[in-house]
């Protein structure tokens, strides 16, 4: 008596003698239609489909990859092509000089221009300085200047050349006392930045105000029901981290507005025009 059975593998139909077939069933085999299916069955790979969009091309992977990642990519190329069309989308950084569009990390868009920032004249740079200082009044930090190389380059030290054009020195940015344009005393000059942002716009706002029913903790600045914390030594202490998260969790209990800044938000590019939008609406 012949029985038919389906090929574990390839899913052929094929016919097997009764004796085979007992025996089968008896051990638990299982059944193919050829030594080519029994080779593959063994194998230790599975076929896929590159998760590029656009691509489509098939390829084997190793079981094990294939649990381990979620997206499988048919080469280098295509990995390269996904990871790249993500980076486009992040926010452009500009060129110090030309201010055309440059990579992370990098403060020029070409040997030129980096070229360029250290031809620059020391009338240039005095005049630079003194429009820094008539727009924001006070004198630029070295992460500020597009030209520091040549600076330092010329002068050896950045505050030898503040010192060299007649201004005072910045002191360190969180080591004392700062009075900002509305009179605040503000605790170091990068929270004097953001008082002067705010006076500057017409918007009333509280310094070091405790926080409801928790008088340990103050806030930075408070705008109406808005909370606004500047963590400026935030991964530099351990202490301070802890007091950190403290005062996050303390506003999210009470269902605070807290809005976090952080001294990328301030140099070497300010950046509050995005991080207090929400102020525009009050």
């Amino acid at each position: 008596m012949i029985h038919i059975v389906i090929c574990n593998y390839c899913g052929k139909k094929i016919a097997k003698s009764t004796r085979r077939f007992n025996e089968g069933q008896k051990f638990g085999w299982k059944f193919y239609c050829s030594v080519k299916c029994v080779g593959l069955s063994k194998t230790n790979k599975i076929n896929l489909i590159c998760s590029r969009e656009g691509c489509g091309n098939e390829f084997e992977r190793v079981k094990s990859q294939f649990q381990k990642f979620q997206r499988h990519y048919c080469s280098h190329r295509c990995l390269a092509l996904v990871v790249n069309s993500k980076r486009i989308l992040k926010p452009k950084k500009k060129c110090h000089i030309c201010k055309k569009d440059v990579l992370y990390g990098d403060s020029y868009c070409s040997p030129k221009c980096q070229h360029k920032s250290q031809e620059i004249t020391e009338v240039e740079l005095i005049k630079w300085v003194k429009k820094f200082y008539k727009l924001y009044a006070r004198i630029p930090l070295k992460a500020e200047c597009p030209y520091y190389s040549s600076i330092r380059r010329r002068y050896g030290a950045w505050n030898n050349f503040i010192k060299t054009i007649g201004f005072k020195p910045n002191h360190v940015v969180f080591a004392e006392k700062h009075i900002a344009l509305d009179g605040h005393k503000c605790d170091s000059l990068a929270e004097k930045i953001i008082d002067d942002w705010l006076f500057r716009r017409g918007i009333n706002h509280k310094i070091n105000v405790p926080y409801p029913k928790n008088e340990k903790f103050t806030a930075d600045f408070v705008i109406g029901n808005i909370w606004i914390e500047y963590f400026g030594l935030s991964g530099n202490l351990k202490r301070y981290d802890y007091l950190k998260r403290k005062k996050i969790k303390i506003a999210k209990r009470l269902e605070l507005n807290l809005i976090e800044l952080y001294p990328k938000d301030l140099f070497p590019k300010g950046n509050l025009n995005e991080k207090l939008k929400i102020l525009d609406k009050l």
